[in-house]
């Protein structure tokens, strides 16, 4: 379970992260992320659209995802927001498959970014 200090609740907070971060493509999943300095923590939000199958399948994604966001926390700046949007092919993917292509994306966000993480 993703700890509730670093969960992203606001719909303002999801716009804004899709609208104006950076996008990282990956086969599973899509990274949307931005440097918010407004609260403090990282912050982590997820959309698991109806396309990625029955609420079963989208809540078994859901976990997986939040499980997978756990293990990242450490690598994320503290003014870091980050939405994660599942694509259909995410409902078949294990978590250490997801969790590799977001540890990738989030590698492909830094750069971009020209951080140094």
């Amino acid at each position: 379970m993703l700890p509730a200090q670093y969960r992203m609740r606001r719909s303002s907070d999801f716009s804004a992260t899709v609208k104006h971060g950076t996008r990282a493509v990956q086969p599973d999943i899509v990274l949307h992320a931005r440097q918010a300095g407004d609260e403090p923590g990282p912050r982590v939000g997820l959309v698991v659209a109806k396309a990625v199958g029955s609420a079963v399948d989208r809540h078994r994604v859901a976990r997986r995802l939040r499980h997978v966001c756990r293990t990242v926390l450490p690598e994320l700046r503290p003014t870091d927001h980050l939405v994660i949007r599942a694509r259909p092919s995410s409902r078949h993917a294990v978590s250490a498959r997801l969790e590799q292509q977001l540890r990738a994306g989030l590698r492909r966000i830094h750069q971009a970014e020209g951080c140094d993480r």
